[in-house]
């Protein structure tokens, strides 16, 4: 179909032509497991099936909260290639968080590990989904129900058509006002952008990649997988990363991407080494902001500069260091230069541009910025200009170079090991606890995380909190990472003339928290 933009037609196009070549190896399996190009081919060809079978509505939702795996991977595969909209959610997400995402989204399929069934089921049908499958890692006997029927389908299957606006995937990012949005991302956004990377990161013929990040965000769903796969490289892969683990693999790998949270704990072991990292081609870190004493640390430690980069949900990757000489210096405490077709402005709060060096709201434009949020034209029209340039929410400024840099972000988010966490959904939570009058969240630094979640509670007249009692009650509520590390129950909140809170007091009196580690 020569005029099929369906995202995994491109990618498919990208395996090699020898398809029982290794695709995948397992790094962290009892024995590693090797997945041939062939076995993505066909499994992803039999979950489409499956998902045919069903007779779903066109441009149906399936929400999928399971462990990461090569498993997973081939049913994200599937579900582009049925023509679908893929629906990846954190594994760290409990029952509250699900129930909105399953309400909001209204999948036609859901799809969970099986040790979560019993709930998720529950969740799923009681919103009226008719199709709950289970999907855990390993070979087909015993991984679950989706791939049990799946094996029962044709390995014969044509790529649905689909027009490059299409819905490819949501993907929920939280919300600063309480509930979390769904950014709507077409096949041209993200086919756009792995393409771009492809040439401005310089993928080669050989390329073998560390795959050590989860695959239900931007960073290692799309950015790492799609580089891989369009580029027809091996992966290495881990479920779950482990630094001594990836430092051994270096010596069969040529490219890693990671947070900033990985190369610290990389940074940590004696093993990293020049010889350790020798065969490597390129280190690239998003997500979080890397600090300069871990960009100036690991170019001491092993030889390589990192390449770090600036991306969101809503817009796929926006800005690089590079990689090529030609195309400038890696500096640190920079994200670089707008990639190739993307448009970047700096402007103040009245709208007016900022001059080179000024801080201001970041906006951007280019075929990698998202659709929209997902059934709230309000919001979205909201976070558009009206020349319909994308507020992101982020504040930095551009020098004269053309180089950004990110010098902080508005709405108070938090960027925890790479997550992103917004104050207001947590205080939605701690507020609705027995004897909270009042609470708020902040970020405040951590040598480990780059920021910790802390908060500071309120108890109403005559009610006694107990500060580990209230971190239990959010853990079994909300996603860890977004669970407060220290609760501080305190009398009244610090507050400005016009009644705000001032969070910037709140940072600066736990800033040095957790100086001691």
């Amino acid at each position: 179909m020569p005029n099929n933009h369906n995202l995994f037609a491109a990618l498919r196009a990208g395996f090699p032509a020898a398809l029982d070549t290794t695709a995948v190896e397992t790094c962290d399996t009892p024995e590693p497991l090797y997945y041939t190009w062939r076995d993505l081919e066909r499994a992803s060809a039999r979950i489409a099936n499956l998902l045919a079978s069903l007779e779903l509505p066109e441009q149906s939702r399936v929400a999928v909260h399971v462990d990461k795996s090569v498993e997973a991977l081939m049913l994200y595969l599937g579900v582009l290639r049925a023509g679908h909209v893929y629906l990846p959610l954190n594994t760290a997400y409990q029952a509250a968080e699900l129930e909105y995402f399953i309400g909001n989204a209204e999948p036609a399929v859901v799809v969970c590990a099986q040790r979560n069934f019993p709930w998720i089921s529950k969740l799923a049908f009681k919103a009226g989904v008719k199709n709950v499958f289970t999907l855990d890692a390993g070979p087909t006997q015993g991984s679950g129900t989706l791939l049990e029927r799946a094996a029962f389908m044709s390995e014969a299957h044509e790529p649905a058509a689909r027009a490059e606006d299409d819905l490819a995937a949501i993907l929920y990012t939280s919300g600063t006002t309480g509930r979390s949005k769904g950014a709507m991302l077409t096949h041209r956004n993200l086919l756009s952008n792995a393409r771009v990377l492809k040439d401005y990161w310089g993928w080669q013929p050989g390329d073998v990649l560390i795959h050590a990040l989860p695959i239900f965000h931007v960073h290692g769903l799309f950015v790492a997988s799609h580089g891989a796969l369009l580029n027809g490289s091996k992966m290495l892969w881990f479920e779950k990363f482990d630094p001594k683990a990836t430092i051994a693999q270096m010596a069969r790998a040529t490219v890693f991407m990671g947070v900033p949270t990985l190369y610290v704990r990389m940074l940590a072991e004696p093993s990293l080494t020049p010889a350790a990292a020798a065969h490597m081609r390129l280190f690239l870190a998003g997500s979080a902001p890397l600090l300069p004493e871990t960009f100036d640390a690991w170019r001491e430690r092993t030889g390589h500069t990192i390449v770090e980069r600036y991306g969101m949900s809503e817009t796929v990757m926006l800005t690089s260091n590079a990689y090529h000489a030609k195309d400038g210096a890696r500096r640190a405490g920079t994200v670089g230069k707008p990639l190739p077709g993307v448009q970047l402005r700096v402007h103040d709060e009245k709208g007016q541009p900022c001059r080179h060096g000024e801080v201001g709201g970041i906006e951007v434009k280019g075929p990698n910025v998202f659709k929209g949020y997902w059934r709230m034209p309000e919001k979205t029209a909201e976070e558009f200009t009206h020349d319909l340039w994308f507020k992101t929410g982020d504040v930095g400024k551009i020098g004269e170079d053309g180089v950004v840099t990110i010098v902080g972000r508005s709405k108070d988010l938090i960027i925890s090991g790479g997550y992103n966490v917004y104050p207001a959904e947590i205080e939605g939570y701690l507020n609705e606890q027995p004897g909270v009058a009042e609470s708020a969240v902040v970020g405040v630094p951590h040598p480990d995380f780059g920021e910790a979640v802390i908060a500071v509670v309120i108890p109403k007249p005559g009610a006694s909190l107990d500060a580990a009692a209230l971190i239990a009650a959010m853990k079994s509520k909300i996603a860890a990472f977004k669970v407060p590390k220290r609760v501080f129950v305190e009398p009244e909140l610090p507050r400005n003339q016009m009644g705000k809170v001032q969070k910037n007091l709140l940072r600066e009196r736990h800033r040095g928290l957790f100086a001691g580690g």
